[in-house]
């Protein structure tokens, strides 16, 4: 039986084996260490640190509370682009769980992510609407969904509280009354 097939039986139900995660994290913080006391560059991490930063991400990334963001391959790169810059922090000393430290990394990426595609696409709703001058956007978007369907669709996927979605809303324009010929 090859190492790689030996590692996946010890494993089970697991998808990471946790004491040789460590035991990586441990060798390549020595090599760290010694790069730091030589003034060197941080050697970049074994394929198998790498190896196990993405499969975390991608696990955690098929968690239910993750699934359905269409932006979820962004999510993953950001969690193993903060593992990989934090990746130097881990101490052994403290803690021998590595896994649970850079799932709470790549946790808080997903987190983080999921705002700025948030604020992103306010920032979208907010331009349409800007463009949108005589509101037919919104109307369409009435049309399609009831006003309480529309108002509960942006305080969703927003964050926006009933007076930013008032503020949001079209003005309706005046009428200006025609002048008198003279």
């Amino acid at each position: 039986m090859e190492e790689n097939e030996k590692d996946e039986v010890e494993t089970g139900k697991h998808y990471i084996n946790n004491k040789k995660f460590c035991k990586a994290m441990t060798e390549w913080k020595v090599l760290v260490k010694e790069a730091e006391e030589c003034d060197d560059k941080r050697p970049p991490v074994t394929d198998y640190i790498a190896e196990s930063f993405l499969k975390i991400a991608e696990h955690l990334s098929h968690r239910p509370n993750f699934i359905n963001y269409p932006f979820r391959d962004d999510m993953v790169g950001d969690g193993i682009e903060n593992c990989l810059l934090y990746a130097h922090n881990f101490d052994p000393e403290k803690s021998s769980n590595p896994f649970s430290y850079f799932t709470q990394i790549i946790y808080y990426a997903f987190l983080r992510r999921i705002e700025k595609e948030k604020k992103q696409s306010f920032i979208k709703y907010k331009c349409l609407q800007m463009k949108d001058m005589d509101g037919k956007l919104v109307d369409w978007m009435r049309r399609e969904s009831d006003s309480a369907n529309y108002s509960e669709f942006l305080q969703k996927h927003f964050s926006l509280t009933e007076t930013d979605i008032s503020k949001l809303e079209p003005k309706k324009k005046k009428k200006i009354p025609k002048r008198k010929r003279k």
